[in-house]
C-alpha cells in the first residue's frame, strides 16, 4: 500500500529492441507520412470550404482563398437563414433525427435480441426473411402507393415509420449480443426474470458500444435525408426539412446568381453581397455542423461497437 504523502511510482515506458530495428523504424516513418498525407487530403477541402463561407462573397470571386478568409464576413450565413422556412425546417430536422434515432435503436435492439435467442422457432427462416429485404426492394412507385394507402403522405410519420427497422443494424446488434456470456441471461431467468426484463436490464446495458454506433448511423441517415421530403411532403411547408431547403437553395445558387434574387428579394443588393460559391460553402457547413458536433462524443464507442458487432457470433 502507498502511505499518505508518498508519491506514486511513475510508470516506465520501454521501447522494445524489435521496434528499434531499421526495418520497423522505416515502416513507422513511411506509414506516418502516408497517414499525414491522407489527413491533409481529406481535411483541406473542408477547411477551405469553411474559409470560403466566412469570406466576403465578392472578394471570393477573385480566388486565392486557401486556409483563412481574406475579408471576414457572416453575410453568407445570414443569407441562408433569411429564408422564413429555415427555422421550421431546422426544428423538423432535429425532431426527425431524435425520434428516428431513439426508435430505430429501440426496435433494432429488440428484434436483434429475439433473433439471438437459440430457442427461437424457425430462427434461420426468419433471419433469411429479413436478409432478403436488404437485396430486394419494391421500388419507388410501389413505396409511394404504400405510403398513400397508409395515409402517411404529407404526414410527419412518413419520416419515421419507414426507417424504424434496418436489417443491417439488426445484424450488427445481434452479432454483439451473441458474443455476450449466456450465463448472464440464464442466471436472471433462473431467478424468475422474463425475456423483456433480461433484454431491458441485462442485455441492453451491456450493448452500449454497439448501440452508440447504431445511433450514430441512424442520426446521420435521418439528418442527411431529403428525398422523402421531396417525394412525400413537398406540398406542405410546415413539414419541410433543413436538408430539403438546403438542396433547393443550393440548386438555385448553382444554376445562376440571378436565381438568388428570387429566394431573398432585393436583387441588386443580393447580387452585390452573395454569390453561388459563397452560398454553396455556407450551406455545406450548416448541413455538416450538427453531425461534426455529435460525433466526437460517440467516437469512443464507434470503433469498438463496429469491430465487436462485426466479428462476434
Amino acid at each position: 500500500m502507498i502511505q499518505r504523502g508518498m508519491r506514486r511510482p511513475r510508470k516506465k515506458f520501454y521501447i522494445s529492441k524489435r521496434a528499434l530495428r531499421p526495418g520497423n523504424v522505416i515502416f513507422t516513418i513511411v506509414n506516418t507520412l502516408i497517414m499525414l498525407c491522407v489527413i491533409v487530403v481529406m481535411l483541406y477541402p473542408f477547411w477551405n470550404t469553411i474559409a470560403v463561407s466566412f469570406n466576403d462573397a465578392q472578394d471570393t470571386l477573385r480566388g486565392g482563398i486557401k486556409l483563412f478568409p481574406r475579408v471576414f464576413s457572416l453575410y453568407s450565413y445570414q443569407s441562408v437563414f433569411k429564408n422564413k422556412l429555415m427555422v421550421i425546417a431546422a426544428i423538423n430536422s432535429v425532431l426527425r433525427t431524435l425520434i428516428s434515432t431513439v426508435l430505430g435503436v429501440l426496435f433494432g435492439s429488440m428484434i436483434a435480441y429475439v433473433l439471438s435467442r437459440k430457442e427461437l422457432v424457425a430462427k434461420k427462416f426468419i433471419t433469411s426473411y429479413f436478409l432478403v429485404t436488404m437485396y430486394i426492394s419494391a421500388g419507388l412507385i410501389p413505396n409511394y402507393f404504400l405510403m398513400k394507402d397508409l395515409k402517411m403522405i404529407n404526414s410527419f410519420a412518413v419520416y419515421v415509420v419507414p426507417g424504424l427497422v434496418s436489417v443491417y443494424n439488426i445484424i450488427v446488434i445481434r452479432s454483439f449480443i451473441q458474443g455476450l456470456p449466456e450465463s448472464l441471461t440464464e442466471a436472471a431467468m433462473v431467478d424468475g426474470a422474463g425475456h423483456f426484463r433480461c433484454y431491458w436490464q441485462i442485455v441492453l446495458p451491456c450493448c452500449k458500444p454497439v448501440l452508440a454506433t447504431v445511433a450514430l448511423w441512424c442520426a446521420v441517415g435521418a439528418w442527411n435525408q431529403w428525398f422523402d421530403t421531396f417525394l412525400y411532403c413537398s406540398s406542405k411547408e410546415n413539414l419541410t426539412t433543413l436538408q430539403y431547403e438546403m438542396m433547393k437553395l443550393l440548386s438555385s445558387a448553382t444554376q445562376s446568381g440571378r436565381d438568388l434574387s428570387s429566394v431573398y428579394g432585393n436583387g441588386q443588393q443580393v447580387a452585390n453581397t452573395i454569390t453561388p460559391t459563397s452560398i454553396r460553402a455556407a450551406v455545406t457547413i450548416v448541413a455538416s455542423a450538427p453531425i461534426l458536433v455529435v460525433y466526437p462524443f460517440l467516437q469512443k464507442y464507434f470503433v469498438k461497437g463496429v469491430t465487436l458487432g462485426a466479428t462476434k457470433g
